[in-house]
């Protein structure tokens, strides 16, 4: 009876079992689907940008601003709809003085102001290009693009103080001017987050304020802002070369998808697709501080971040997709939180993030200084900046932030919610 009592409960188990298979089954397929998903791949990186470059006609604007924004809408949609999360849409023109040349300067004043009302009305970011291309152009255009702005809120604009003739040294002094006059000119000093003295960056970048075109227009590029993905993929221990293929995979991955739509969006509208920047742009806790230092073991700064930064640029380098811009480790001071947290430390100076730029980055990025800083300092920081990107060719830029006021020790007081506010540091 014991033995027969065992057998009656064990067909009973049996038959609830085989009752309950397809449940049993259904299960055991999702726990195995979730044990093989890598924790990087659980990540998808930001669009941090789509940005549509367009060859202005002020006698056109407002038809050629709509028809672009149909097309950055649309594209913006197709990139949700595949769980890509898009931050922001941009325009970029031609540089401005093509467009503005024969206006009154009062005239070419109101015309910014009225085409900067149109980027916040519509919910976009407009970049007008660089005032001087090279060494011949005109000096007064870099100050017309201070007072433009001053004047306005959603526009960006830059100066190239390198290209392939070597540093154009009268456009170092000329966006040194530029950042003394948007400290004084705008509030908080925040116009200065709207413009870089640019080097060797080439057209169709779409991060801003580097972005501009010198074509016909319609075509669009794409950013990722893409941290987490680095900082996921980094923090597992491995040696350097496993790490650089691991980033390949993992990157790759998200770029040939987002590749894959905006090809998709050139077919559809007609507008020319030219690539996207690699770049893994932080942003706040999205940090790519805290990535390099997931790889080192130490924090941001400490021996081996340059093996790091030297890794992600090597892997970027090595995905085989249509790549524009930078491509490059970005080391935004006052975008990223871990190195916010290490400038207000004194534990990041400009020489460093100089340095690191040879094997990565675009320079130096949203540095916060004092406001005591002279026009021949920031000249010299520029034409550092400018020197290192014509010796090595690569695109570079300084976008500094001058603090009106501010001493070292004072915490800036930026009001955007894309800045981390810091702690001003003497200058060396």
């Amino acid at each position: 009876m014991k033995h027969g009592g065992h057998i009656v409960r064990s067909m009973s188990w049996i038959s609830t079992a085989l009752h309950h298979l397809p449940e049993l089954v259904l299960l055991c397929a999702l726990l195995a689907s979730l044990a093989v998903v890598p924790v990087a791949s659980a990540q998808k990186p930001k669009v941090r940008t789509i940005t549509a470059f367009i060859r202005l006609d002020p006698a056109q604007y407002k038809q050629q601003i709509a028809d672009t924004l149909t097309m950055l809408r649309n594209a913006q949609a197709r990139f949700q709809l595949a769980s890509f999360e898009v931050e922001t849409i941009r325009i970029a023109t031609q540089p401005f003085p093509e467009y503005a040349n024969g206006m009154s300067k009062q005239d070419a004043l109101a015309f910014f102001h009225d085409l900067d009302n149109l980027a916040k009305q519509e919910n976009f970011i407009l970049g007008i290009g660089p005032a001087l291309m090279s060494e011949k152009d005109d000096p007064a255009q870099a100050q017309l693009l201070a007072e433009i702005l001053s004047l306005t809120s959603s526009t960006h604009g830059s100066v190239v103080v390198a290209g392939d003739d070597g540093v154009h040294w009268k456009a170092v002094q000329a966006a040194a001017q530029v950042m003394k006059y948007l400290e004084d000119h705008t509030d908080h000093s925040l116009g200065n987050f709207r413009f870089a003295a640019i080097a060797n960056v080439p057209a169709y970048a779409p991060f801003f304020p580097a972005a501009f075109h010198q074509g016909l227009g319609h075509q669009f590029s794409i950013s990722l802002e893409s941290a987490n993905i680095v900082a996921a993929t980094m923090a597992v221990k491995r040696d350097p070369e496993a790490t650089r293929q691991a980033l390949i995979a993992e990157l790759g991955a998200h770029a040939r998808a987002a590749e894959d739509i905006a090809s998709k969006i050139d077919h559809d509208t007609g507008w020319t697709y030219m690539g996207i920047d690699l770049s893994p742009a932080p942003f706040k806790e999205a940090s790519i501080a805290s990535a390099t230092a997931g790889f080192s073991g130490g924090r941001f700064g400490t021996s081996g971040t340059l093996t790091a930064a030297a890794i992600i640029t090597s892997a970027l380098r090595d995905i085989a997709i249509k790549k524009v811009g930078f491509s490059g480790l970005m080391l935004p001071v006052m975008e990223d939180t871990r190195l916010s947290q290490l400038w207000t430390e004194g534990a990041l100076s400009l020489d460093q993030l100089l340095a690191y730029s040879a094997v990565c980055g675009t320079g130096l990025d949203t540095v916060p200084l004092p406001g005591d800083v002279t026009m021949d300092q920031l000249a010299r920081i520029i034409g550092d900046v400018a020197t290192l990107s014509a010796k090595l060719s690569k695109p570079l830029t300084a976008r500094l932030l001058p603090v009106a006021g501010g001493k070292p020790g004072d915490l800036t007081k930026f009001d955007d919610p894309n800045l981390i506010n810091t702690v001003l540091q003497p200058l060396p």
